[in-house]
């Protein structure tokens, strides 16, 4: 078949028969009863329209029509290759058994279109099987020739353009596999420029706080050296110690409070230890109201110290304080540039087997933490997850491959601006909806099928393969038995990925 989606299959002639028109009958797809087609039918479909009267003749012998009903089965998958088939009226659909479930494209009612042994001029090296099957979903009618009368045929009629399609069958081979290679190490380094903007903000806040830290640590050994030899006696440096670690465990517990509640809380601190004959009190109302400590824990230190040992038992208090305070954001930032690199590992999937139960929510968190440092300050991300959507079975790191795709799509088509949706749902209990959407202008209504075709693209030279949705298609359907589509209109494109919730067994 022609169509998006719809190769043709391949195979030959598995009878080896070759030369009595009588045979004909014993080889046709379908129940015995062909009928004789003539060359008028022939010339009508655009395979055949440019040969000659004595070339039609051959294939009118050689070849027969023959009739399905709604829902018969013309070739089978894994059968041996021994027809081509071309539709001459009616409508067909190619289906394709994969490790994931079945595969079914999109029915066709071109008169023309062709299935079946399409590679069997290829002799000897031609697939023995065919590797898609077609049915009938309407009553049709299709022009059936034996595999090796087809391959006879294109070797003897037109021995230069076998070897130029085997060439370019070959070269494109080689072509899809370098530029899906081309296209992995594109989304890798999108990715990659990504985690590592993400990856310095947290690493630098942990240089600067630490480098905070040693000044701070030498800041408090004075200070409690200082009170060590004012003569403080054991027990209430004790105490003092104490009433610190209560202070370190306030910190970041303390109740919310606004900015003007903040300053206030400052200044009443502030106006407390001068009274109180602190030295400074200004600057250390800041961090000891951030642990919670107000005019009456002064009481407390000055219960717990004595007068005499108040102003530096608080510079103490303030010192450390700040040295905990520090510590978090040491902790954070670690703590983030763990999540980052748990998100990495995840977007990779280097530590999983390439076929497993999977959640799809966590694949695309991944994603996300790998685009945040994309991600311009215009656009917002959104996201919408069904929680009554259970894990399913994939590939990993090829369906993170298309979510990368789909987004880095999305982000180009918003310019800057918008806001970028991330949903799933639950359909029907047996699929997951995955939806990618943007409020970009939209993909025009005469583009929608085009975006899937390989090599297509709307960007710029030098900007886009015209290969990301072609990979993610084949991800989708091929390797996972979905589907792949998109809805648009100007400010709302929602590019829809289904994906069955079981693993269909293969047939």
């Amino acid at each position: 078949m022609t169509e998006r989606g719809a190769e043709a299959v391949s195979g030959q002639d598995a009878t080896g028969r070759d030369g009595d028109p009588a045979e004909r009958r014993t080889w046709a797809v379908g129940d015995e009863g062909g009928l004789m087609t003539s060359t008028d039918v022939l010339r009508g479909l655009f395979l055949f329209e440019k040969l000659d009267d004595e070339k039609l003749q051959w294939l009118a012998t050689y070849g027969e029509e023959r009739d399905f009903g709604a829902g018969e089965l013309v070739i089978r998958q894994g059968d041996p290759a021994e027809c081509f088939v071309v539709l001459v009226d009616g409508e067909i659909v190619m289906s394709t058994e994969t490790p994931a479930g079945l595969v079914t494209m999109t029915p066709t009612s071109q008169v023309g279109v062709y299935a079946g042994a399409t590679l069997a001029y290829l002799g000897e090296r031609a697939p023995e099987t065919y590797a898609h099957s077609l049915r009938a979903t309407k009553p049709s009618r299709l022009f059936v020739l034996p595999a090796k009368k087809y391959g006879k045929i294109l070797t003897e009629w037109f021995p230069m353009a076998v070897h130029l399609l085997d060439g370019v069958r070959l070269g494109g081979l080689a072509q899809r596999e370098f530029i899906d290679r081309r296209q992995r190490l594109t989304a890798l380094g999108t990715i990659t420029a990504g985690l590592t903007h993400e990856l310095n903000n947290p690493a630098a806040a942990a240089v600067r706080a630490v480098g905070e830290l040693r000044d701070k640590i030498k800041s408090a050994r004075r200070e409690l050296a200082d009170l060590a030899e004012s003569g403080i006696p054991p027990e209430r440096l004790r105490a003092l110690v104490d009433l610190q670690e209560s202070c370190a465990e306030s910190v970041g517990n303390v109740p919310a409070r606004t900015p003007l509640e903040t300053s206030d809380a400052e200044d009443e601190l502030g106006d407390a230890l001068e009274e109180a004959g602190v030295e400074n009190g200004w600057e250390l109302a800041a961090p000891l109201v951030s642990a919670g400590f107000g005019p009456e824990n002064l009481e407390k230190v000055r219960g717990k110290v004595g007068q005499e040992h108040l102003s530096g038992a608080v510079r103490w208090l303030s010192e450390a304080v700040e040295i905990s305070q520090m510590l978090d954001e040491v902790t954070d930032a670690t703590e983030r540039i763990s999540s980052l690199l748990a998100s990495a590992k995840q977007y990779s999937q280097m530590d999983r087997a390439p076929y497993q139960t999977i959640d799809v929510r966590e694949l695309l968190d991944s994603t996300l933490t790998m685009f945040r440092g994309k991600i311009p300050p215009g656009i917002t991300v959104a996201t919408d997850y069904d929680p009554e959507l259970p894990p399913l079975p994939g590939y990993a790191g090829e369906l993170n491959q298309v979510w990368t795709n789909l987004i880095h799509n999305a982000l180009d088509a918003m310019a800057g601006v918008g806001t970028l949706t991330v949903r799933t749902r639950l359909e029907h209990g047996t699929t997951a909806l995955i939806e990618i959407c943007d409020t970009g202008p939209g993909v025009p209504e005469h583009l929608r099928e085009r975006i899937f075709e390989p090599f297509f693209t709307t960007k710029a030279v030098g900007e886009g393969t015209g290969l990301g949705l072609d990979i993610s298609f084949r991800i989708v359907a091929g390797r996972h038995g979905g589907d792949l589509r998109v809805e648009s209109v100007p400010g709302n494109t929602r590019f829809q990925v289904r994906l069955p919730l079981t693993e269909l067994p293969v047939a």
